[in-house]
């Protein structure tokens, strides 16, 4: 069965050899990579508070000090470096019916409000 939010099986495999708490890793084995990478996938989808995961994945606070660590020690982004090694981006556009602007970004005044703060004298 493939959730809404999760990862599909042939994702999970190029990645699961690569998280910490598994065997080969130093320290405390986890108990499932998989439910965890699930919980944070859906918890960025769905646009949902920690407080609000669904009670499947466990406790929220967990799952958000396990993120956390992750995110300090690059475990993301070799997540993410290996899933967009292969990435199908012929889904991917982007067009005026996606992005919209505040009804105040119209008829601004002036350009980037930009001033520099400490500039140095080159001799």
């Amino acid at each position: 069965m493939v959730r809404r939010y999760a990862l599909r099986d042939d994702q999970w495999e190029r990645i699961k050899a690569s998280l910490p708490g598994t065997a080969e890793w130093v320290g405390v084995t986890a108990k499932d990579n998989r439910l965890f990478v699930d919980a944070v996938l859906y918890r960025y989808r769905a646009g949902i508070p920690w407080r609000d995961l669904p009670e499947r994945f466990g406790d929220f606070r967990v799952v958000h000090s396990r993120h956390r660590r992750w995110c300090e020690t690059g475990v993301w982004e070799r997540v993410f470096k290996a899933l967009a090694e292969e990435a199908d981006n012929e889904y991917a556009m982007i067009d005026a019916t996606i992005v919209r602007a505040h009804q105040h970004a119209s008829g601004g005044k002036g350009g980037w409000n930009c001033r520099q703060l400490a500039v140095q004298k080159v001799d």
